[in-house]
């Protein structure tokens, strides 16, 4: 990061020089930091949607592009050649590991995956009806309380604790969630499974009957692990950050961040996107909701298609999509009407010409949605498995955030509209 040159200002006759950064990639950014101080004024940004609020190694997105590097590698790429923990610790240590040091991250993370078994008795606390997603958030934020040598966030051996503790246990609190909430015995990891094979097994395995997990499905779920891996500020890693800057806990951290994360705005689009698919029911009907879509007037939109960010073809869908007919090649579309709906709808999309000029193309949450409807999980285990996706994200712009020097407690400021000063009234002359 450079400082190339300075943007001028005039606020109230006052002129002023404000210094201009020029990032690795993106947009220059202008440093208002001393604003306030120098002009006593602040700038207005709802939503913080031109403002950067903090310096970032880890992930870019050229969203005009269609572009989601991290540490300056392809998501494609990454989610062709690589896998799920082999991208952690890439986004953790900022370098793609060495064949030793793989070895020797997969065996650090693999050995932490039991939770304490007190934790077991945590879980029976919650109504049979629990939503997962409040399960897994209740439980993250709960660990701080069972492991209480690795909460010292300036105690960089501790901070290194938590973070492969979170990684590794997040499979087993995600799966013990969805197995609490059909009513079936919980199911232990096994270390002599990878990342994704070990989380399908706790989640479908029962102690009646022996459970292998395909190939083609494990790959499909590391694939949709690595491709939620992070995503630069988001609201949920925004959130994290802002909950670190206090100084608090990291499992207080990322549990805040699962918290965000439940938002339908946020990590629900892939839920949305199949209930939509649900709700037109069956193939003869799509034309009906296509002409809804197309209708400025009708409220109806078609959920999975386009990107807020991405505004061209999103990184994330074409190695997502190939994950999807995959799966849907070995677990068949026949007598499931909710997949014949979205393989036919992806199909018009991708050639309908008002579709095309608008770049809707179908995006991530599209085909993962398909993809976990047709593993077996129910909606409500899409969002929990976005959070432990993403935890690992959230770990990386904590530490990150822990480590700046620069980084101050996070404090955004208003634009005051409500009452000027006012007299107390005693109550009897209300």
């Amino acid at each position: 990061m450079t400082e190339k040159r300075t943007a001028q200002l005039n606020v109230n006759g006052k002129d002023l020089e404000l210094a201009v950064k020029s990032p690795t990639l993106g947009p220059d950014v202008v440093d208002i930091s001393k604003l306030y101080a120098q002009a006593d004024v602040f700038t207005f940004d709802p939503g913080f949607t031109s403002t950067a609020s903090c310096e970032s190694a880890i992930t870019f997105i050229d969203g005009d592009k269609g572009e989601l590097l991290h540490r300056g590698y392809a998501i494609g790429e990454l989610a062709s050649k690589s896998h799920y923990l082999e991208v952690c610790y890439l986004l953790l240590y900022g370098e793609l590991p060495t064949a030793q040091q793989l070895e020797d991250f997969t065996n650090r993370v693999t050995n932490h995956t039991m939770l304490h078994e007190q934790m077991m008795q945590f879980y029976r606390g919650f109504r049979r009806d629990a939503h997962p997603m409040a399960i897994v958030c209740g439980v993250v934020g709960a660990m701080s309380a069972f492991y209480h040598d690795s909460t010292d966030v300036n105690d960089p051996w501790q901070r290194e604790v938590a973070s492969i503790r979170m990684i590794a246990k997040l499979p087993t609190i995600t799966a013990w969630a969805y197995k609490y909430s059909v009513g079936q015995p919980f199911v232990y990891p096994s270390n002599d499974l990878d990342y994704a094979s070990n989380f399908l097994r706790m989640c479908f395995a029962v102690p009646a009957e022996e459970y292998v997990v395909d190939p083609i499905l494990s790959r499909a779920m590391d694939r949709i692990f690595t491709l939620h891996a992070d995503h630069e500020q988001n609201a949920s890693t925004s959130t994290v950050r802002l909950a670190g800057s206090s100084g608090a806990n990291p499992f207080a951290c990322i549990a805040a961040g699962v918290a965000c994360l439940w938002g339908p705005a946020h990590g629900g689009a892939n839920e949305a996107a199949l209930n939509m698919l649900r709700e037109i029911g069956s193939v003869d009907r799509i034309p009906e909701y296509i002409a809804k879509a197309k209708d400025k007037d009708d409220p109806f939109r078609l959920m999975g298609f386009g990107h807020r960010v991405y505004k061209n073809f999103d990184p994330r869908a074409k190695v997502m999509k190939e994950s999807a007919d995959e799966v849907l090649a070995l677990l068949g579309v026949e007598n499931n009407p909710t997949l014949q709906v979205a393989k036919e709808l992806e199909k018009i999309a991708l050639e309908d010409p008002y579709f095309v000029e608008r770049k809707l193309y179908p995006n991530v949450d599209f085909y993962s949605g398909i993809i976990l409807d047709a593993m077996g999980f129910p909606t409500s285990m899409f969002t929990p498995i976005f959070a432990l996706s993403r935890t690992v994200g959230w770990i990386a712009q904590w530490k990150e955030m822990i480590a700046d020097e620069k980084q101050k407690i996070g404090r955004p400021r208003q634009l005051y509209t409500g009452a000027a000063h006012r007299d107390y009234v005693d109550v009897e002359n209300r």
